[in-house]
């Protein structure tokens, strides 16, 4: 199956299944390409332009990031 043949599958996808899909592979399809810094570079901006394109503060995002960088701290020491 090619690229083009998965993106037309995935976005045929109801927003339902968009959502399990990208919660079910976002991460493992992560460990393999965040090993290419230049790679990371260029996903910054799509996940900057979605979380912009949602409304979010990226105020409020510091601060999730923030607890929820506190928390792995937290069951680091734990």
């Amino acid at each position: 199956m090619t690229v083009e043949e998965l993106k037309s599958a995935v976005l045929a996808l109801d927003a339902e299944q968009k959502k399990a899909f990208m919660l079910e592979t976002l991460s493992p399809l992560a460990k393999d390409v965040i090993k290419d810094p230049g790679f990371l570079m260029q996903l910054f901006p799509v996940f900057l332009g979605i979380l912009k394109e949602s409304g979010m503060d990226l105020q409020q995002l510091l601060q999730f990031a923030t607890m929820m960088g506190n928390g792995d701290t937290a069951k680091a020491d734990g």
